[in-house]
């Protein structure tokens, strides 16, 4: 009975130190195969990055190459060779101005707003004035534009709902500008209605349209203002004229956003009042501390107002409301008083 327990005791202490060997070879395998692997691996990635690199060159060229071919059949017209650029430093958001008064109230922000478009800044000794229209072009020596148009090369964005007189336009033409305006309503995509005028059929919005929303494909037609300037391939505008009933607002918070108006020599602007515009809410006086704070955005770009005219055959109306007999459209004229084209 002895004899067998001390057998029985032998044969568990021999499994039990078998069972620690294969333990120990098992360890051990396994790390001399992942040891094996890390090595293997580093000499793939060795061998291969070149050749990875070089790929990945010929791949960027290529794609390169087929961006330059895909923009130069963006636009077909020999007015606007394309030419893509890339825009730095955007923004979300405008920094709004300090309350007018304590009160926040409408009468203090209405107030210092209409006094702030009503007052020029600077004095242009030599200026280009649509007498019927009131519109403005700046043709100071101070300033490029005079430069520009002795050079013949001034070039104006008129951007409109609808076809007008466009009789600044054809004036700017006359000086040896080229002028591009944008017009929705017209059948072609690009007119040319003399050497140096060129209509689009082309609409500017503050945002371009989402294909991927079928309600949308149909406004392929409306595009942000960066979108045209870079799928145009212009670098400059000498003259910016804005004439969007109501959506001037929105679509300048965008040229400030995104920088464009760096780009910009001069900007003639029709502001209405009557209501608060596409897309701006909040109450009466939260819109015009932000129509104020917007003006005041393109000041600290480096625009000065040079000419302020008030529509008198315009509803006396200012957010639906007669405040002291104010014309509910007024023609403001800034120019960018350190605008260096290339």
């Amino acid at each position: 009975m002895a004899k067998e327990r001390s057998r029985r005791c032998v044969l568990l202490g021999v499994c039990a130190l078998l069972c620690v060997v294969c333990v120990c070879l098992h360890v051990y395998v396994e790390l001399t195969w992942w040891g094996g692997q890390g090595s293997a691996t580093r000499l793939h990635q060795a061998v291969t990055a070149p050749t990875r690199k070089r790929r990945v060159s010929e791949d960027a060229h290529t794609w390169r190459k087929n961006a330059s071919l895909s923009a130069a059949n963006t636009v077909g017209s020999t007015c606007c060779p394309p030419q893509r650029r890339s825009r730095s430093g955007r923004r979300w958001r405008i920094e709004l101005q300090p309350w007018a008064g304590e009160r926040h109230s409408l009468e203090e922000e209405a107030k210092r707003f209409l006094r702030y478009i009503s007052t020029p800044q600077i004095q242009c000794s030599r200026s280009m004035l649509d007498a019927e229209e009131h519109w403005n072009v700046c043709e100071d020596d101070r300033f490029s534009l005079a430069r520009r148009v002795t050079n013949k090369h001034c070039r104006v964005y008129s951007l409109g709902l609808g076809a007008d007189e466009r009789q600044v336009e054809r004036a700017l033409v006359r000086a040896a500008c080229e002028v591009h305006c944008f017009d929705p309503s017209i059948s072609e995509p690009h007119l040319q209605e003399s050497e140096r005028l060129w209509v689009h059929r082309l609409s500017v919005d503050w945002r371009d349209p989402n294909p991927a929303i079928s309600g949308q494909r149909h406004h392929g037609n409306t595009k942000k203002l960066a979108t045209i300037l870079n799928e145009f391939g212009h670098q400059e505008v000498d003259v910016l004229k804005v004439d969007m009933e109501s959506a001037e607002w929105k679509i300048l918070e965008n040229l400030v956003l995104e920088g464009v108006l760096s780009s910009v020599g001069q900007l003639l602007l029709e502001v209405h009042l009557h209501w608060a515009g596409f897309e701006v809410g909040g109450e009466d006086s939260d819109v015009v501390r932000y129509w104020f704070s917007l003006l005041k955005e393109v000041e600290l770009a480096h625009f000065s107002l040079f000419h302020s005219w008030s529509d008198p055959n315009k509803p006396r109306l200012f957010l639906h409301r007669n405040l002291w007999n104010t014309s509910s459209a007024f023609r403001l004229g800034w120019v960018n008083t350190r605008w260096k084209p290339r």
